[in-house]
């Protein structure tokens, strides 16, 4: 089985890092698709997977977007004509979607955001097998025309699946000057190239400035883009430290007392790992966050003042699902 995989941004290097193991050592051959955007081709070659970069993120308006998307599908046309896939995966990809159906090919997509409107009209109609967390209820998916058996659902969080077999690295931390009797905060930017995230996240600043000034906290921030990385640094907040580039983000997670994103990748990532983490995303909120947040497992934050600053006690609670699942559930009916 010829199988190729997109990957269009950090997290989904996450994602299918397992599943492109599980295919090889299934025999199937593998071929990857990326384009450059944040941290994702840094991850790439972090964990050791070779991929062909193809176009860039649009940036953040609409034209833009359009452009590149339409450059980019171009491309993955072109590229993927002549290798005569049998199967096409992707998380989120409308491009890999929508490519793949021109040219013939079963194509499977995966996501666990369901507001993403336009991205998603597009992709799941396009997509031949859209995969789900079990919390996103089914009803709000009809309007991409997704229903069973077209609609495939897995129980838990993505994150629980890619990190089954992850130990954390102590060596993640040895970048950084931290202090072991102050309390280590892992914070993540706001996805605000995002067409789904326009209103802009006044919280987070807020935030970054009670962390950054609390003599007791030392905080690792976790930018999306270079812009947003001289931004923080520029504020000059003598508690918060800003990587260089792509660092093992899973290790400084489990390492944390306390995670504070304005996303959603790290706020899962935490709760599967078993730390405390409070989310000040801005935009509607999935079905994932409502299931964690009626679970107590992810806290809302409305109020910088509101953050429990202290060390974290006790051996973390893991879960831990296996990868192959999600991977059948991606193949099933493509093959």
């Amino acid at each position: 089985m010829r199988v190729w995989i997109d990957i269009t941004n950090s997290p989904h290097v996450l994602v299918f890092r397992p599943l492109i193991a599980l295919l090889r050592e299934g025999g199937a051959e593998v071929e990857v698709t990326s384009r450059d955007y944040a941290q994702t081709l840094q991850l790439l070659e972090l964990h050791g997977i070779d991929a062909k970069i193809l176009g860039a993120h649009g940036g953040r308006g609409r034209l833009g977007k359009g452009e590149a998307m339409l450059s980019r599908m171009r491309a993955l046309h072109a590229w993927a004509r002549p290798r005569h896939f049998d199967v096409a995966l992707a998380h989120a990809s409308h491009e890999l979607t929508l490519t793949a159906r021109r040219l013939g090919i079963p194509s499977a997509t995966t996501f666990d955001y369901e507001y993403a409107w336009l991205q998603h009209q597009l992709g799941c109609r396009a997509a031949t097998r859209v995969v789900v967390p079990e919390a996103i209820p089914p009803q709000r998916l009809r309007r991409y025309g997704v229903k069973p058996p077209k609609l495939g659902r897995y129980p838990g969080l993505k994150e629980e699946y890619y990190l089954a077999d992850f130990e954390p690295d102590p060596r993640a931390l040895e970048p950084f000057e931290l202090d072991q009797k102050r309390v280590l905060v892992v914070i993540r930017t706001p996805p605000d190239v995002a067409l789904y995230h326009r209103k802009g996240n006044p919280l987070f600043l807020e935030v970054l400035e009670r962390v950054g000034r609390d003599e007791s906290a030392q905080a690792v921030v976790l930018p999306r883009t270079t812009e947003q990385r001289d931004a923080i640094r520029g504020l000059g907040l003598p508690s918060l430290q800003v990587p260089d580039q792509a660092v093992d983000g899973q290790s400084l997670v489990a390492a944390a007392d306390v995670v504070v994103s304005a996303g959603g990748t790290m706020n899962r990532e935490a709760v599967a790992l078993g730390v405390p983490v409070y989310t000040t995303f801005s935009g509607r909120l999935g079905g994932v966050d409502e299931l964690l947040i009626r679970e107590g497992k992810l806290i809302p934050l409305t109020d910088p003042r509101a953050l429990d600053l202290r060390k974290r006690e006790g051996k973390a609670e893991r879960v831990r699902r296996d990868p192959a699942e999600l991977l059948e559930l991606l193949l099933d009916g493509l093959r």
